[in-house]
């Protein structure tokens, strides 16, 4: 059985810990194809063939309400004290017994968790699907809670047949929090040397929600799990805000991450669910 829950009413010379970092001046955004952000598939309420970036510029915003028809994304919810959701191939094959899972397909989201799963990850799950209905969907996506074995039609014909799966082992969820702890760097983007410099202020989240200042943009490095973000503050000089992107790609190549690495940029105001995880108390 499946349970549906009510709708909503509704860079540079860089510092010490980073040397050799150097950005430009943008010039356009660069979305990879087939690994493009909600933020950036919002835009575009009748939908792409393929999907993530986003910034703020001459893209037009959907009216409220419209969900993106062609948002595809799989969240693995993993953890026990410090649990996170990260993205992960839109496949059976990316799932098992043990961790809880979100299927984003715009209108409709499910959460499926595993028998072996803990009751943090089911709440987590629950919690973050239904940040995505109310933050990015305007209220207006259907959340379903799915028990494992009466997996609707509408995740059969995106998944296909559905296999064996894995199992789960709930020690994992240990070595988990270790691992979304360090899996997860910010850095400060400033130009105030008249330079732009990448700081890094915090080693391991989740961070503390003061560290992002107005004045200023952050790198939000989640590239270890193929995602960076930026997020930038509404008082930051047009200099920083603009070589944001740019920042981005040369974070990438530095780190030597993997090419289709996604790049999020969030005005601050903005933030999506996914970002706001990584930050101590942020509702």
């Amino acid at each position: 059985m499946y349970t549906r829950l009510p709708q909503s009413g509704s860079p540079f010379p860089a510092s010490a810990q980073d040397p050799g970092l150097h950005v430009w001046r943008v010039e356009k955004l660069k979305p990879v194809q087939g690994n493009e952000s909600d933020l950036f598939m919002s835009y575009f309420p009748r939908g792409l063939k393929y999907q993530e970036g986003g910034v703020e510029s001459a893209f037009h915003k959907t009216s409220p309400g419209a969900a993106p028809a062609a948002i595809k994304k799989l969240y693995q919810v993993k953890g026990k004290k410090n649990i996170r959701a990260t993205e992960r191939a839109l496949s059976w094959d990316s799932f098992n017994t043990g961790d809880c899972f979100i299927l984003d397909l715009g209108q409709n989201i499910f959460t499926w968790c595993g028998g072996k799963s803990n009751i943090l990850e089911r709440n987590k799950a629950r919690d973050l699907a239904l940040a995505i209905r109310d933050s990015e969907r305007q209220g207006k996506a259907q959340v379903e809670i799915v028990t494992d074995g009466e997996e609707p039609a509408e995740m059969i014909q995106v998944l296909g047949p559905k296999p064996a799966l894995k199992e789960g082992n709930p020690e994992e969820d240990l070595t988990a929090d270790r691992t979304n702890a360090q899996a997860a760097a910010l850095y400060k983007v400033s130009d105030a040397t008249g330079q732009m410099n990448l700081t890094r202020v915090a080693d391991s989240s989740p961070f503390a929600l003061e560290l992002l200042l107005s004045d200023d943009c952050f790198v939000l490095d989640n590239g270890l799990c193929g995602k960076i973000y930026i997020w930038k503050g509404r008082k930051a000089n047009e200099k920083e805000r603009q070589a944001a992107l740019q920042v981005a790609e040369d974070f990438i190549s530095r780190m030597r991450y993997a090419p289709n690495t996604q790049v999020e940029i969030l005005p601050q105001g903005r933030e999506s669910p996914i970002f706001k995880q990584f930050f101590k108390d942020w509702k």
